[in-house]
């Protein structure tokens, strides 16, 4: 009986401790003082520690009730509502914008079928024309449906008369937006779809050059409208935009009279501007449209002198229709067509102001790229660095490039004169005693002005984002750290000593620190530390902002930049800015079609330097054939412009050391250039280039026999090479495959295709890349704590994590590995090591 009262009572026991279990994991109803405690926990910790839950349940005596495994399952229901509750908002963000786009692609879809059928008609009255021989003479109908009616400016004192030139170019307008008067190309490479920035389409007219876009944008018509007609905040090529007469119209519209000015791309071209009328005005459906003409005539608008330096262009009826969506957010159509008169420019730069793909990639592409940022940073989808709002960092940028621009293009009106230093017509030094550059407005200004040095030329066969990256990437190949630190130390003080040129190169250190960057990554923002050595100007490191753009061979832009400007350590918001720098404009090839002697002459005509003789490293023989062709491969045409700070007292010796440097400037960049010129290729065969040397073959065998001799396995299968050898094999392998020297400070000597993608550089360029400079703060901390049972083993894993590219983009991998590469089969000594990395990509 004892052992069955004894077993009994085992039973309830196990019974109750079940229950007990079981009650434990029921379904607590919180009060809502207790989901109140409990969402201040997760708004600041939405993951907290075991450790976190029992001092929360400590803490706080209203939750003293409450298991901790409940208070666990309740953290773990939270993140799953949140992460629900995004999916669902994401999910019904791309529902709107499926919702639009289809409705943009049946709209695009009825337009085509309209042409279809408008051609169809033509033809068919063609066909006629022709059984019937009979030619007309001078038929209007053979003229383009669309023409742009010459305005007399009598009409700009009859507001009547300008109500009537409104409405036809609203008409005209949305012909060209929305119908037939425009034959449309879609633009090659630009693809329609939910992400996307948008539709494009170029067209080539007798009347100029032609684009039109169509997208979606997460912002009201009315705010699009705004931004759209502040031109000069979003299109960085117009210097200035001014409202003459503004008066309403009888139907609720507005019409301005305008004139905008737009800067030169280079040296070697005049400026445009514009005198237009603009017609903002609302439709019966509720779309917003603003569309621009110009004014023909002459006796009215801007004064002759203001525009004595500008070639004056002509815009055909262009604009912007803004219609909402549905759910909020537009569908915005966007049309520009201009006549740039190509006729006032030398004959190698006509294809700039002759292509409609250019047109296109300045003017309608930036415009919608930049409202579509305007969104995303609305909407706080884009993050910056080192604390500043988007609004700072933009204002930043157009700082940059404006003042490039002015450089490039020294008008009179803004103080700037043409000093001619030595008679030499290769560089041109310009002084602009007007510029006043102290930041402080207590000190007394000693400076005397600004000084810039410019020049521009023509390279041949030189990819222009291949170039801007080697120049951003390796300062020291052309930077004279004396010079930066003189214009740097300019800023800061009202004096400073004179600089004296020399031949030394900037020996520190470069580091590249991301502020920002475009949705499309085409721009990016930095700040540039040069962390120099004891200077007679400065004995502290000099810092740069710098803006960098058009990186991307595959990318859409009009050209590359590299424009940057000395900023004090601090990064004040209002800091003076001298930017100086480098912009490359590539040619349409199709339309170059002249010989090199001829390019030449036309371009020295007009101050500028030739850099093709230098670039052309094959044999004499086939030099001597293209030169007397008909055509090239890529040209492009290469603006440098450095401003300089001086006292009046020594404008004259800064004069000619702005000469000197920016001609040591322009010899260093026809030694890069002449490097990275992919010579004998055509130009569609890209700047990647396979090492063939006996060198790298005979260090890929090493790298592969020292990979299985200490790992135990084979870098290459077999199977995999085949009849191909093993320097190919692995120059495609899939992981990025890198060595780097062993020295006090280590460098990469070889990488593979897929080590060049994953740092963005060249094989010219990967030696002057450190190896901790790659890594972060862990991954320096892994290699360093295994580099002993590298040294002593012969190989390491070492665990994933995150490197940085040359870019400044962070990458993410899997594992790496780290062998030692003997230099022989007898494994006597050590010629490298190499570091493979596993599954990578950019974060």
């Amino acid at each position: 009986m004892a052992m069955v009262a004894q077993h009994h009572r085992e039973r309830e026991n196990s019974s109750g401790s079940i229950s007990k279990h079981l009650d434990s994991g029921k379904y607590v109803r919180y009060t809502a003082e207790q989901v109140e405690a409990l969402e201040r926990v997760y708004s600041e910790c939405p993951k907290p520690s075991s450790l976190r839950r029992q001092q929360l349940i400590r803490e706080c005596s209203i939750l003293c009730n409450i298991e901790p495994k409940q208070i666990k399952v309740w953290f773990q229901n939270r993140r799953c509502r949140e992460k629900q509750r995004k999916e669902s908002t994401r999910l019904q963000s791309v529902n709107r914008k499926l919702s639009a786009m289809n409705k943009l692609l049946m709209e695009e879809n009825d337009r085509l079928q309209k042409q279809v059928s408008h051609l169809v008609c033509e033809n068919g009255y063609m066909r006629q024309q022709l059984q019937t021989a009979a030619v007309p003479t001078g038929d209007a109908s053979s003229e383009s449906a669309v023409t742009t009616p010459q305005h007399s400016l009598r009409d700009a004192n009859n507001p009547a008369g300008l109500l009537s030139i409104a409405e036809e170019t609203l008409a005209e307008f949305l012909s060209k937006a929305t119908g037939t008067a425009v034959d449309w190309v879609q633009m090659p490479g630009m693809k329609p779809g939910p992400d996307s920035v948008g539709i494009f389409a170029i067209s080539q007219r007798r009347g100029g050059v032609a684009a039109r876009a169509c997208g979606l944008v997460s912002l009201e018509p009315s705010k699009i409208a705004e931004i759209l007609k502040d031109r000069p905040s979003w299109f960085r090529d117009c210097r200035g935009q001014e409202i003459f007469t503004m008066f309403p119209a009888g139907n609720g519209g507005i019409i301005e009279l305008l004139h905008t000015q737009i800067y030169a791309p280079t040296t070697l071209a005049p400026a445009r501007d514009f005198w237009t009328l603009r017609y903002t005005t609302s439709l019966e459906n509720g779309s917003l449209v603003v569309c621009e003409t110009s004014l023909s005539g002459t006796g009215a608008g801007p004064s002759a002198t203001s525009a004595s330096q500008f070639v004056r262009a002509e815009m055909l009826p262009s604009g912007y229709l803004i219609r909402p969506c549905d759910g909020g957010g537009s569908i915005i159509h966007i049309v520009d067509h201009v006549n740039l008169q190509a006729w006032s420019v030398p004959e190698v730069l006509r294809p700039l102001y002759e292509s409609s793909k250019v047109v296109a990639q300045k003017m309608t592409i930036s415009a919608l790229r930049y409202i579509r940022q305007i969104a995303q940073e609305t909407s706080g989808e884009v993050v910056y660095g080192l604390g500043r709002q988007p609004a700072v960092l933009r204002t930043f940028t157009q700082r940059l490039s404006r003042g490039f621009n002015d450089a490039i293009n020294g008008f009179n009106d803004d103080g700037w004169s043409i000093l001619n230093c030595d008679g030499a017509e290769d560089v041109v030094v310009a002084l602009n005693s007007a510029k006043n550059l102290t930041a402080d407005a207590s000190v007394v200004p000693l400076l005397g002005g600004v000084l810039c040095a410019k020049a521009s030329m023509l390279l041949q066969n030189v990819p222009p984002a291949m170039l801007v990256r080697f120049l951003r990437e390796h300062r020291s190949e052309w930077a004279d750290f004396t010079v930066d630190a003189y214009a740097a130390t300019s800023l800061k003080s009202s004096t400073c000593s004179y600089p004296v040129t020399r031949p030394t190169r900037f020996t520190g250190t470069q580091i590249i620190m991301p502020l920002g960057q475009t949705i499309e990554h085409e721009e990016m923002l930095e700040v540039v530390r040069l962390e120099g050595h004891g200077d007679a100007f400065s004995s502290r490191d000099v810092h740069l902002l710098q803006m960098c753009s058009g990186v991307d061979e595959n990318a859409v832009g009009a050209c590359s930049e590299l424009i940057f400007a000395p900023i004090d350590e601090m990064f004040p918001d209002d800091a003076p800015l001298l930017p100086s720098g480098f912009r490359i404009i590539p040619l349409d090839s199709k339309s170059v079609k002249f010989c090199l002697g001829d390019a030449q002459d036309v371009l020295t005509s007009h101050k500028t330097l030739d850099l093709t003789s230098s670039l052309e490293v094959g044999p004499a023989s086939s030099r001597g054939a293209e030169n007397t062709g008909s055509s090239y491969s890529a040209r492009a045409v290469l603006t440098i412009a450095f401003q300089f700070p001086y006292e009046s007292n020594l404008h004259d010796n800064v004069a000619t050391m702005a000469c000197q440097y920016v001609r040591s400037v322009i010899s260093s960049v026809q030694r890069v250039a002449t490097a990275i010129s992919p010579s004998g290729l055509s130009p569609t065969a890209g700047p990647k280039v396979s090492p063939v040397s006996p060198e790298a073959q005979t260090l890929t065998h090493w790298i592969c026999q020292s990979y299985s001799y200490h790992v135990g396995t084979e870098l290459l299968r077999s199977e995999s090479i085949g009849s191909d050898s093993v320097l190919k094999t692995l120059w495609h392998h899939q992981d990025a495959i890198l060595c780097c020297s062993l020295k006090a400070q280590p460098v990469f000597i070889f990488a593979n295709q897929a080590g060049l993608d994953m740092l963005e550089t060249t094989l010219v360029s990967l030696q002057d890349i450190a190896l901790d400079k790659i890594f972060d703060d862990a991954g320096r901390k892994a290699l360093s704590s295994e580099f002993s049972k590298i040294m002593q083993e012969g190989f390491a894993y070492l665990p994933g994590g995150i490197c940085m590219s040359t870019m400044g983009r962070h990458i993410s991998y899997e594992q790496a590995i780290v062998w030692k590469v003997f230099a022989a089969e007898e494994n006597s000594s050590v010629h490298c090591l190499a570091l493979s990395f596993v599954n990578w990509s950019f974060v």
